[in-house]
């Protein structure tokens, strides 16, 4: 979806045997990496966050946290967390040469093992803030992984003037979002479709950043950032689903450690 080359034969007809039910995915997934590089630039450049942790990235593609956070402060640290091994091989290839970042193998759910992992305690001081970034990962928490605790573990740790970033897609058609949820567990991906106000209620007791949760679309759009690969033209007829009124979306935003 998001006009890369490292993909597999199932992930390719996953994909177009969902896309006919649910259109909204593939703006989902490029509007998404692109709030990704927004969100990023705005901590790295206006907050001062110097060290991100980046949990389920998926694998590399075109700016990733660590190149945009070290294009706006080179001594920036980036950890990738990630649950499949193929992951951690791309990562490598990619990461071989820069000596403040590094991808580990590890489920996001378990928060605890990703703490005491010695590449977390060599690159992240937890006595300087701290980025924690969830985006579009968030649906993959079941309501039994307790997403409240997987998100905040870190952020409730880390010392004040630390920053979350999530986003989760949402519905506000819960009929639609619960046949989102079985069709894609069904195929043994993980998945809960929520609606946005499950959201707010993970992140009490945390300042929101303007502009606010919300259509990730509408977080500090800029027109003139980096664009993305081209689509693939298999997928080019379902670009701009999301705006056809059919309520699926993005949702997210950053948040602050007051």
């Amino acid at each position: 979806m998001l006009g890369g080359k490292d993909n597999f034969d199932i992930d390719r007809r996953f994909l177009l045997d969902l896309l006919p039910a649910f259109p909204e995915c593939v703006d989902i997934a490029r509007q998404n990496r692109l709030f990704l590089y927004r969100a990023v630039r705005f901590l790295a450049e206006e907050a001062g966050i110097r060290q991100f942790i980046d949990m389920g990235c998926g694998l590399p593609t075109d700016n990733n946290v660590h190149q945009v956070a070290q294009a706006f402060s080179p001594d920036c640290r980036v950890v990738y967390v990630d649950i499949d091994p193929i992951v951690l091989a791309h990562g490598r290839a990619l990461l071989a040469s820069n000596h403040n970042t590094t991808v580990i193998t590890a489920d996001m759910r378990d928060q605890q093992d990703i703490l005491k992992r010695p590449e977390v305690d060599q690159l992240i001081d937890f006595s300087e803030p701290v980025a924690v970034l969830f985006l579009s990962v968030v649906h993959h928490l079941a309501d039994d992984d307790d997403p409240r605790r997987v998100l905040r573990t870190i952020i409730d740790r880390a010392v004040p003037g630390s920053y979350l970033a999530l986003s989760q897609v949402v519905t506000d058609d819960p009929q639609r979002g619960a046949e989102m949820t079985a069709r894609i567990n069904a195929s043994g991906i993980p998945w809960r479709t929520r609606q946005p106000a499950d959201i707010d209620a993970l992140l009490d007791g945390l300042e929101v950043v303007e502009p606010g949760l919300l259509d990730i679309q509408r977080w500090r759009p800029d027109p003139d950032q980096p664009s993305l690969q081209p689509t693939d033209p298999a997928l080019v007829p379902y670009v701009g689903a999301t705006n056809r009124g059919k309520g699926i979306y993005e949702y997210g935003g950053v948040v602050r450690k007051p």
